[in-house]
């Protein structure tokens, strides 16, 4: 299968807690990030969201420094009892995409 995503996404353990912005929906979810990029996020959670809907995001990562985005979901599919999920981060800014990216060659520096 062809790769379509515009960067290299890495494993992350984190959560992210989402507001949906285009309803009033206030209520915050909390997922599991599956992978990351500069671009995007992968992650799994139980409740449904909608595709094509934009959530406020407060991402913790590895630093514990929390990023604030803007998430639109892109992709959705079943899998057990939860849903897995594809987004594209919208609006973020250079240097927290370059927080990212140092996470990223850390991450391949240490492996074998």
């Amino acid at each position: 299968m062809e790769e379509r995503r515009r960067s290299k996404r890495t494993e992350m353990s984190s959560t992210l807690m989402v507001k949906r912005l285009d309803q009033g929906d206030m209520r915050e979810v909390s997922i599991d990030i599956v992978d990351v990029s500069p671009n995007g996020v992968g992650f799994l959670c139980k409740e449904v969201l909608s595709i094509g809907a934009v959530y406020e995001s407060k991402l913790r990562i590895w630093t514990h420094e929390v990023l604030h985005a803007f998430l639109q979901i892109v992709r959705i599919e079943m899998k057990g009892d939860s849903y897995t999920y594809g987004a594209v981060f919208i609006g973020m800014s250079e240097s927290d995409a370059a927080r990212i990216r140092v996470y990223q060659t850390i991450n391949d520096d240490e492996k074998p």
